[in-house]
Formats: structure tokens, C-alpha cells, sequence
């Protein structure tokens, strides 16, 4: 997943777009990673959004997701593990 990430924001951030309004870079999804613990219905999942301004969302959650809350000594990654359970 972090060389995923890395790969991602190697390639530099994404530019302003316009459409029905205008969406600055850290609007936009970049790429979008996710793990998953398998099965459809009882899965789990969880996964980290890189921004268009290289900025990391870690999410929990599939169809429904929900934003983790990193603390204050986590990393976007170890807040993943800790809802994933490892």
C-alpha cells in the first residue's frame, strides 16, 4: 500500500479543474487504495485516498465509508491496520 502511495505522489500533484464549479487540487482524488479482509457481505474494508495535493485520508468501510481519525502519533497507514484489526 505505501508504494502505492509513493508512486502516486511521485507523479506530482494534480492541477485545478473546472466544471460546474472549480476543484482545487486537494479536492481531488488522486488514486484511491484499499484493502480488503474478503467477503462480500462480511468483509472488512479499509484504504487511504492520496489528494490531488498529495495528502492522505485514511477511510474505513466499502459502499458506506467513513473517514479514520489518525492520533496525534499515527500515520495515515497505522490507523488502517488498527481498524483492520492488526
Amino acid at each position: 500500500m505505501g508504494e502505492a502511495v509513493d508512486e502516486v505522489r511521485a507523479a506530482g500533484p494534480l492541477g485545478d479543474v473546472k466544471m460546474l464549479r472549480d476543484f482545487e487540487p486537494g479536492e481531488r482524488v488522486a488514486a484511491r487504495i484499499e484493502l480488503s479482509t474478503g467477503g462480500w457481505l462480511r468483509g472488512r474494508d479499509a484504504g487511504v485516498d492520496v489528494m490531488g495535493d498529495g495528502r492522505l485520508v485514511a477511510y474505513a468501510g466499502g459502499m458506506g465509508r467513513r473517514e479514520l481519525e489518525a492520533g496525534s502519533d499515527e500515520t495515515a497507514f497505522e490507523a488502517i491496520r488498527r481498524e483492520l484489526g492488526g
